[in-house]
């Protein structure tokens, strides 16, 4: 069997008397599409921020890369390969799409944000960043500030920079948010061909999206992975279907 980039360990975290997550185990091997689905107030982005080190988990392991990264920083964990985006983006409004991806290569490359002017004017850095925006389609709006992006463009803007980091393994925090149907196609897409490059952890509500991409699917419930299978397998499952996919066939 082939080990996991990414593996979950009966992980817990509370806030208060509030159990998010509860003993939470799952892995994410290489190459595949594993979407986390579950209904809103399930703690999937709590989970998700417990992975990239935004939030510290109570107790249980998070492996990545066959490292304990679960006492690393959010910076540490990136610079390992773990490249995320989020519902809430975490691109920088006034900088360009362009410099938030070249800001991204730098971080990859260990350099100080404080020689960033002259940074600028590396082509080889230009060029790298333009690069990853041409493969989520961004090109000809590299020079737009990101304020000026639309919802989904910004969730592209996002995916260009993980993959400026040379990341290991993506967490796509409902990279479908916001966008048409048209571009829910285009980057349902692109996924498809993305892990090919890194494994994907996919929180998404877009069943359309996840029924097509995944692999491997785990239910989130009151903070438990109640099923983990195949699209079938899922979609088959009577706990599931009770809790969760109702209709959604």
């Amino acid at each position: 069997m082939v080990e996991p980039i990414l593996q979950i360990s009966n992980l817990v975290k509370n806030f208060g008397a509030l159990r998010a997550t509860d003993g939470v185990t799952l892995d994410l091997r290489p190459g595949e599409i594993h979407a986390l689905i579950g209904p809103n107030g399930a703690g999937k982005s709590t989970l998700i921020h417990q992975i990239c080190g935004t939030l510290r988990q109570d107790s249980g392991s998070i492996r990545f890369a066959g490292q304990d990264v679960g006492g690393l920083s959010v910076a540490e964990r990136a610079r390992l390969g773990l490249g995320r985006t989020f519902q809430v983006s975490s691109i920088a409004p006034e900088f360009s799409a362009l410099r938030n991806v070249m800001l991204a290569a730098q971080a990859k490359e260990g350099s100080s944000f404080r020689f960033f002017k002259p940074v600028m004017r590396d082509q080889g850095l230009i060029d790298k960043a333009m690069a990853m925006l041409e493969r989520v389609g961004l090109t000809e709006r590299a020079r737009i500030p990101a304020a000026e992006l639309s919802h989904g463009e910004r969730r592209q803007l996002e995916i260009a920079m993980a993959l400026a980091l040379q990341s290991k393994a993506f967490l796509l925090d409902e990279p479908m948010a916001g966008m048409g149907p048209e571009g829910s196609k285009a980057l349902t897409g692109f996924l498809d061909t993305l892990r090919q490059e890194a494994p994907i952890l996919l929180v998404e509500h877009d069943m359309d999206a996840v029924f097509a991409l995944a692999d491997r699917i785990s239910v989130l419930v009151y903070g438990r992975v109640i099923a983990t299978g195949t699209v079938d397998e899922i979609r088959r499952d009577p706990t599931v279907r009770s809790a969760y996919l109702g209709d959604h066939d």
